[in-house]
């Protein structure tokens, strides 16, 4: 498996059109996941369970109508100040500015984000697909999904209205409250790294909203560290040059990057997260889990684990030469799973096993991310 990543060209970009935002809409779409996927934020499993048991009835059932919109994937309708050409690209300062600017996405691009659930391959083209094939797809995901894309093929325009209201009444539901208390925060980290992003530069900037985001500064594109394939402009013409990145409370661990051709590239990520190392990139996640695949080396590291041991005793405990035992040891040191000590003239490997114990929770993050 080759390693994949989104990018986003910034070559000649000026630096006044990287901004940091705060978002209303995209906070509530992302809450409205942590809602659908608490397994997803276990930090976030009290707020959740409180929030779902005091909605009412009527609300609960059309926001599951609608969920595929925040769950398996995080649609672009929460982000209409990246899709409105003509505009300037910025947040709103209110759930109701964000929603008006939903209502001036145009037809296109607005079915386009609603359908990305049964059309994700289409997302990088930024080609629509034909609307057969749409429903074709949209019915494999089941009966919900597909009645969803037909009322939104047939008429648009009364799923926009119907979806404003569901936005509307999930403000004054739970909405409202939450964002009174979050928004502050998430207001200060934006200053903060707006601060950081003058002093020190893109790079650093980077570097403190996620270790999966890094520069290019020779290819000048920012990559995301991301289990999906991309690429998009921050400077296309045709919608004008920008790139944002907002901070959200509900977010960790998912980095959502919007890189729909058509739409200036956002980033959303969370501010504050468990108190845990930073996750592997997927390249390093790959080489551990291979490294382990092999069954020699899982042999060795039940050694390794229990204690040091050299290279000579490996090998007569396996049966094996001391050159095979050092190509293997070299493969779980090149993923970083062995640490070596040397005792006067003998060199000790041993299995981190702070490093293994980490790789269920890496994995986790990096599909999630």
């Amino acid at each position: 498996m080759e390693h994949v990543s989104v990018t986003i060209d910034i070559a000649g970009l000026p630096p006044e059109r990287i901004v940091f935002e705060i978002s209303p809409l995209a906070e509530l779409g992302i809450a409205l996941h942590a809602l659908a996927e608490p397994g997803h934020h276990p930090g976030l499993h009290g707020w959740a369970t409180a929030t779902s048991a005091g909605l009412k009835p009527d609300l609960a059932d059309r926001l599951h109508e609608a969920d595929f919109l925040w769950t398996s994937s995080f649609s672009d309708v929460f982000m209409p100040f990246s899709g409105i050409h003509g505009g300037d690209g910025r947040t709103g300062a209110t759930l109701a500015e964000e929603l008006d600017m939903l209502d001036r996405l145009d037809d296109e691009r607005f079915v386009s984000a609603t359908l990305e659930f049964t059309c994700s391959r289409s997302y990088a083209t930024g080609v629509m697909i034909e609307p057969r094939r749409a429903l074709e797809l949209a019915a494999t995901r089941g009966p919900k999904q597909h009645g969803f894309a037909r009322r939104i093929l047939d008429d648009p325009g009364a799923v926009r209205a119907w979806l404003r209201r569901l936005f509307e009444d999930c403000d004054q539901a739970f909405f409202a409250d939450t964002w009174r208390r979050v928004s502050p925060r998430l207001a200060a980290d934006a200053r903060h790294k707006t601060e950081l992003l003058r002093r020190k530069g893109l790079e650093e900037a980077l570097r403190s909203v996620s270790p999966a985001l890094t520069y290019d500064e020779a290819a000048e594109r920012v990559c995301a560290d991301k289990l999906s394939e991309g690429r998009t402009t921050a400077v296309d013409p045709a919608v004008g040059a920008g790139l944002s990145f907002v901070p959200s409370h509900f977010g960790w661990p998912h980095l959502t990057v919007l890189y729909a051709p058509g739409w200036r590239p956002a980033i959303v990520y969370p501010v504050g997260a468990p108190d845990l190392p930073a996750p592997a990139s997927v390249e390093l996640l790959k080489r551990r889990m291979d490294a382990l695949a092999h069954p020699l080396r899982m042999r060795l590291c039940r050694n390794l684990a229990r204690a040091s041991y050299t290279t000579s005793e490996l090998a007569e405990a396996h049966g094996i030469t001391a050159p095979e035992v050092s190509r293997h040891l070299s493969v779980l040191k090149q993923a970083g799973l062995v640490t070596t000590r040397r005792r006067g003239r003998y060199v000790l490997h041993q299995l981190d096993v702070s490093v293994v114990a980490r790789l269920g929770s890496d994995f986790l993050e990096t599909v999630l991310r």
